[in-house]
């Protein structure tokens, strides 16, 4: 019975997102990533603490996907000048984090990328597009 609500709940979830997903702007897309890999490394730090290896894997993998496939590849190594090539190495960081965290169970440094990432994450969300735009017209 549950079953089929979790995998109904689960399907709903997954049409949320990616309904966000295809309305939003590069500013959103940026946070739905950050979003995005602090809701794995949660769920990464349950399944630690349950002793759920395979659950905490996966876990860890899409926090780590996350990351170096969406956080990093939007950088413009180019145009952002010494920022980005700092958070290029701040993602390079956080993913060498992630998987000592994976293959030594270290909560504390999940904990180490969480609290990365949410420093960034909150100065993103403190950036407007529109804040943006003033600043370059």
């Amino acid at each position: 019975m549950f079953g089929n609500a979790r995998k109904a709940i689960s399907a709903y979830q997954k049409v949320g997102v990616d309904a966000a997903i295809e309305v939003a702007d590069p500013h959103r897309l940026i946070l739905l990533l950050f979003s995005g890999a602090q809701a794995a490394i949660g769920n990464a730090r349950t399944a630690m603490q349950q002793q759920q290896i395979a659950a905490k894997g996966e876990a860890i993998s899409k926090a780590i996907d996350i990351i170096g496939n969406g956080l990093k590849v939007s950088l413009d190594l180019e145009k952002g000048g010494e920022i980005a090539e700092r958070l290029d190495a701040l993602y390079d960081y956080l993913v060498l984090l992630l998987l000592r965290a994976n293959l030594n169970n270290d909560l504390h440094a999940l904990e180490e990328v969480s609290g990365l990432l949410e420093e960034i994450h909150s100065a993103w969300r403190d950036i407007s597009p529109n804040a943006v735009q003033q600043a370059v017209a």
